[in-house]
């Protein structure tokens, strides 16, 4: 159970694959508007879909790649799959829970680098399911952490006088920038 949290915490907080790791970051700049319901139904969504197809993914790598030599082909088995299962995702997600409103991300969830950045992380090392499964959950509830937290800080400055070079797309950046610097606090949080 205390390596389950460790991993959890060290993906979600240490290791952010938005902010560490530059993956993900495209949704996290393309969700504008003031509706906090969409921005946590893309974080639930991502992080269901991070830890479904990592999950699955890997055994796939496990099962049907590694035994056969074919781990050159990991890339051809583990895009349509994430495709496959967005589909369904954004079918059962709006039955469970009605009030999040999840039309509309498809193009955001199949834009996401993170999800195939983690498939590849993960398949670097020999991890357990359950490890696999800390370090999938992690990363969607850092991505949610982060999508949040980004949210806030665009309604800080989005009544500020800026000037009109720095407006939009370099605000974001800057923004991302800080945010990243803020998380660099977490380093030595979790010491293998």
């Amino acid at each position: 159970m205390t390596h389950f949290l460790l991993a959890l915490v060290s993906t979600a907080l240490v290791n952010n694959f938005v902010l560490h790791w530059p993956l993900g970051a495209d949704p996290l700049l393309q969700v504008q508007g003031s509706d906090r319901r969409r921005l946590h139904a893309l974080g639930l969504a991502t992080t269901v879909l991070m830890l479904v197809s990592c999950v699955l993914g890997l055994l796939l790598y496990r099962v049907l790649l590694a035994p056969w030599g074919l781990e050159s082909l990991q890339m051809f088995v583990w895009l349509p799959l994430n495709v496959l299962l967005i589909k369904p995702l954004l079918h059962l997600l709006p039955r469970i829970l009605p009030a999040l409103p999840f039309d509309g991300l498809w193009p955001l969830l199949l834009g996401n680098a993170g999800v195939l950045g983690l498939l590849f992380i993960e398949s670097q090392g020999n991890l357990g399911l359950v490890s696999m499964g800390a370090m999938s959950l992690g990363a969607g509830l850092g991505f949610w952490l982060v999508l949040g937290l980004f949210h806030d800080l665009r309604q800080r400055v989005c009544n500020n006088d800026i000037p009109l070079p720095w407006q939009g797309l370099p605000l974001d950046l800057i923004g991302a920038g800080l945010l990243a610097v803020a998380f660099l606090g977490f380093n030595g949080l979790v010491k293998p």
